[in-house]
């Protein structure tokens, strides 16, 4: 805000911005506004939240429907394009503390240039790709998106381009509207930032088991890489995320609120809408959850996307030497006695059964 007030005083006379649906961008846009006119640019999301409503005029609850009512209300109209300025306006310094954040320094031409970016990411394999945590095989512009530096109309026309030279562009675009699905039912249920949609599932809070999950000490190799991954990098791998807050739920049962937090922290490609929604889903207290009796076995898991342990031992490279089989082994785990690093903190099929328990206690006090 300080920002605008600043600009105000220097003859500033209207702001133009992609606008967002979460509390703190609309208060903020709000309160921009009380300082300079404030035109809002339609940039942010594929759809308005208002544009793919069911025909009695509620939101939509589940994803597919969304989905289907958003290809059939998909129009020209969402390719249209704005002309950004080019000029610098203003100069301005940050005192951000990098410090805490060392990533940034590490930070590639090819990460910061979203141009580049699109040059690299492999669209007509993406849905064959994207759950290989090895690989690139997802996009990397949700910090783009994030930002600004890639416009969403800008990103569907590229998709466009793409599609009439043959490429596969489905899977993709799906992902898109999936986005925006979490910014629409943030939009229209403003709560779901910090309250569940559905089931009394609060955690039970653990500052211990909170503190060795941040600092990748749990034990399990996929969970620590994933973190270490975050606190190294800024990115996590999008099926990381979903093993990570599945763990984090569940085996450790801790509120969903907290890792959230946490990835709020970290993420470059932080979104609220996506995050809390995604913790939700996790956690199975969301709009559109995994079911809370649901609980993925990170070492099943691990075998699954990661067979040959090279995402594990690129973030944990003090595991280098462990064949890849005892990564994905818990039994094999427990029997190993490595001085660089820890046994799991918790039993699977133990931390299973006290998950359901718990769920199902809660459910039945209602």
């Amino acid at each position: 805000i300080e920002v605008f007030n600043f600009l105000n005083t220097f003859g500033f006379d209207e702001v133009a911005a992609s606008g967002d649906y979460d509390e703190y961008a609309k208060n903020r846009d709000r309160d921009i506004s009380h300082i300079l006119p404030f035109n809002f640019i339609d940039d942010t999301y594929i759809f308005s939240p208002k544009e793919i409503l069911k025909s009695d005029g509620s939101p939509y609850l589940v994803f597919t429907p969304f989905y289907n009512s958003a290809k059939n209300n998909f129009k020209a109209l969402h390719l249209r394009e704005y002309m950004p300025a080019k000029m610098k306006l203003f100069p301005f310094r940050s005192n951000f503390d990098f410090e805490e954040f060392p990533y940034f320094s590490k930070l590639s031409k090819e990460i910061l240039d979203p141009k580049l970016v699109l040059d690299s990411f492999d669209l007509d394999r993406y849905q064959s790709l994207k759950e290989i945590m090895s690989i690139r095989g997802t996009s990397r512009l949700g910090a783009h998106l994030r930002f600004g530096t890639i416009g969403i109309r800008e990103l569907l026309r590229y998709l466009a381009k793409q599609k009439k030279s043959g490429l596969l562009t489905e899977p993709f675009f799906r992902q898109l509207v999936f986005r925006d699905f979490y910014a629409y039912l943030l939009y229209h249920f403003p709560y779901l930032s910090s309250q569940n949609f559905r089931h009394p599932f609060k955690g039970i809070p653990n500052e211990f088991l909170h503190s060795i999950f941040i600092k990748a000490k749990t034990g399990v190799p996929i969970v620590d890489a994933g973190i270490k991954e975050l606190l190294e990098t800024g990115f996590m791998h999008n099926r990381v995320r979903m093993i990570c807050a599945s763990f984090y739920t569940k085996h450790l049962l801790l509120p969903w609120q907290w890792g959230a937090s946490f990835f709020a922290k970290y993420l470059l490609d932080f979104d609220e809408a996506s995050n809390a929604l995604s913790w939700q889903w996790s956690a199975g207290t969301g709009v559109d959850p995994q079911p809370y009796f649901r609980i993925f076995n990170p070492y099943a898991q691990s075998a699954k996307f990661d067979k040959d342990g090279i995402y594990i031992k690129q973030f944990l490279p003090n595991l280098k030497n462990i064949e890849a089989k005892i990564l994905h082994d818990e039994e094999a785990l427990f029997a190993q006695n490595l001085e660089d690093y820890p046994k799991p903190i918790v039993v699977h099929k133990e931390s299973r059964e006290r998950a359901l328990a718990y769920f199902k206690g809660a459910i039945r006090k209602i």
